[in-house]
């Protein structure tokens, strides 16, 4: 669903910047057919409602080392100390992990991981995530493509 705040162009303009953020202003301009003060405009206002947090790049994790990819389910240990927020906060600290979400369903977490191969991976998740305060148990998904990976 779409913010009330948001018009089309926002739209439009994110949808851009989500492809290639290294656009300037006038380039983003000539190929959405917006003004350029218009579009200046606009990320001023995203930026400054928090809707555009950052501007990033995306990495190639094959060519940086880290081509491997998995999924860990982790169920809460609802006698830790640590609530699930706190726990996920805890868990998005440990190098190797690239996402964590607080899920619905079976399991309590997703924890989104890459190493240099599955036995780097299975230390990750041995030594360092099993071990925190808080994980009761854990599930590992390996992925074998990324076809669409927007984070």
């Amino acid at each position: 669903m779409k913010d009330a705040r948001l018009d089309q162009k926002d739209h439009v303009i994110l949808d851009a910047l989500k492809k290639n953020a290294r656009k300037t202003i006038a380039e983003l301009s000539h190929a959405l057919g917006i003004p350029r003060a218009t579009v200046h405009e606009r990320i001023t206002k995203l930026r400054r409602l928090g809707i555009i947090k950052k501007f990033t790049i995306e990495q190639d994790y094959k060519k940086t080392g880290l081509p491997t990819l998995a999924f860990v389910f982790a169920s809460y240990d609802r006698n830790s100390n640590l609530n699930q927020s706190q726990l996920a906060t805890k868990l998005s600290s440990i190098p190797g992990i690239y996402g964590v979400y607080v899920i619905s369903g079976e399991w309590d977490l997703l924890i989104k991981v890459r190493g240099k191969n599955i036995e780097d991976i299975g230390m990750l998740i041995v030594e360092r995530i099993r071990k925190t305060p808080g994980i009761f148990k854990t599930h590992t998904i390996s992925c074998f493509d990324a076809v669409f990976d927007e984070f």
